[in-house]
């Protein structure tokens, strides 16, 4: 089976990358001249664990090739998949444009019937808006060639892609013609007989399954976080909270984590494409408008705390900062709750010395050199005033606490991701504040 993925971002490589794995040959697509050059030399443009020695081995056997022609390589395929960017909009709706380019060069350049898949992230009505661009293109050229538009969002988490994509909690298809279905049948058959859930739905429904399922985790956390801000003021654990609940077979355990927010590159642009495709057919998302709304405070939660701890002034203190991605396992900052704490703790007159195991290079692309960085976690520490903890990286869950102490001048952890125990703290005789969680004031 031989197909096309358009667009060699995240979702675009990891889809070409493991379908290539599974035995399609692939050609992945790309306008960026320089993004093709570096692939064909084996360089990979995005930091996913796993995914460059995914990308050599199928190059090496041919079965996953790289181009910035569209018009090349449409014939002979079964599919092609659409895997572009759809970044928000200035109102925060998805913005088509780049989907839309890529059905107007389809249009232009197939000459044999074709399954179009949108594997993007797209509002609800994308896949027709696709259709008829392409219908568009057929008419100018007078051509009557058959094509279908299908459906298939992706739920690949940062940091762990390959795995999600090879063993799958469910592959959603939408289809509206057999044939279609018949082609995704084929090219997702490695997976239908590992027993992987294969859903063939309709297609708004498959656009609204990915919207759906972002949203409904982003509500969890905003929602473990109104109860950790509460449990703070009584007097609870919110670690115990979500023991209690987890263990509800109805609620279940994930997404539970208390914290400074959520961030990246879906939830957050997910929640607001959905809240304005609702707006725009009159509907008014209360419950999602809250989610955003908590999730935004959330992130300034941390800096609240250590302006209480130093009575209100910051000014000239050196913090000391582990984690500026968004989460582990990536160098993603697209609305990382780090970025939020380091123009309020900057603003307010302080340094931040810093250290990512990954995101070091992506967070001097985004803010320069407004803060420092070091490549040691424990060099960040030498001479500030305290730790502050943005990002669960495993590296930081079980520390030399002596050689923080020695460098730290004074035993003070802001952790914004709950990564330690209150016991373990209080006994080492630190002064310690978390997410829900008793502050501990040695």
């Amino acid at each position: 089976m031989k197909i096309a993925v358009i667009g060699t971002g995240y979702v675009g490589l990891v889809t070409g990358a493991c379908l290539a794995k599974v035995g399609v040959t692939v050609t992945c697509i790309d306008i960026d001249e320089n993004k093709i050059n570096n692939l064909n030399n084996g360089v990979i443009p995005i930091y996913e664990p796993g995914l460059t020695s995914l990308v050599k081995k199928n190059v090496s056997q041919n079965r996953l090739f790289f181009s910035t022609s569209i018009k090349d390589n449409l014939k002979d395929v079964d599919a092609v998949f659409i895997a572009v960017g759809t970044p928000p909009d200035e109102d925060g709706s998805a913005d088509l444009k780049y989907v839309l380019n890529v059905a107007r060069d389809i249009g232009q350049y197939m000459n044999d019937y074709l399954v179009v898949i949108t594997k993007s992230t797209v509002p609800i009505g994308t896949a027709e808006k696709v259709r008829q661009t392409i219908q568009s293109e057929l008419d100018k050229r007078s051509e009557n060639i058959a094509f279908d538009v299908a459906s298939n969002p992706e739920f690949l988490r940062e940091g762990d892609a390959i795995n999600d994509f090879l063993q799958p909690d469910r592959i959603v298809i939408g289809v509206d013609s057999k044939k279609a279905e018949k082609i995704l049948r084929r090219l997702y058959q490695p997976f239908i007989k590992n027993n992987h859930p294969v859903i063939f739905v309709d297609i708004p429904s498959s656009e609204m399954i990915k919207y759906a399922a972002n949203s409904m985790l982003a509500t969890r956390i905003s929602f473990m976080n109104e109860i950790a801000n509460l449990c703070e003021r009584v007097g609870a654990n919110v670690d115990h909270i979500k023991k209690g609940i987890g263990t509800d077979t109805r609620i279940g355990s994930k997404f539970l984590n208390a914290g400074v927010g959520y961030g990246g590159s879906c939830f957050p642009k997910d929640v607001k494409a959905l809240i304005k495709s609702a707006d725009s057919l009159g509907y008014d998302m209360e419950l999602l408008k809250s989610v955003e709304k908590v999730n935004e405070s959330q992130k300034s939660i941390l800096f609240s705390k250590i302006l209480k701890h130093y009575n209100g002034n910051i000014k000239g203190l050196n913090f000391a900062l582990w984690g500026l991605s968004f989460k582990p396992q990536t160098d993603d900052m697209r609305e990382a709750s780090a970025l939020v704490l380091i123009d309020l703790i900057v603003e307010a007159g302080a340094n931040i010395i810093a250290y990512d195991p990954i995101a070091i290079a992506e967070c001097k692309r985004r803010i320069g050199n407004k803060i420092k960085y070091v490549n040691n976690q424990y060099d960040v520490l030498k001479n500030t005033d305290a730790l502050i903890i943005t990002t669960e990286w495993d590296e930081f869950k079980l520390p030399k606490f002596t050689f923080v102490e020695q460098n730290l001048k004074a035993k003070v952890i802001f952790d914004g991701r709950n990564i330690y125990s209150l016991n373990i703290m209080k006994d080492f005789g630190y002064t310690y504040y978390s997410i829900g969680r008793k502050d501990i004031i040695q």
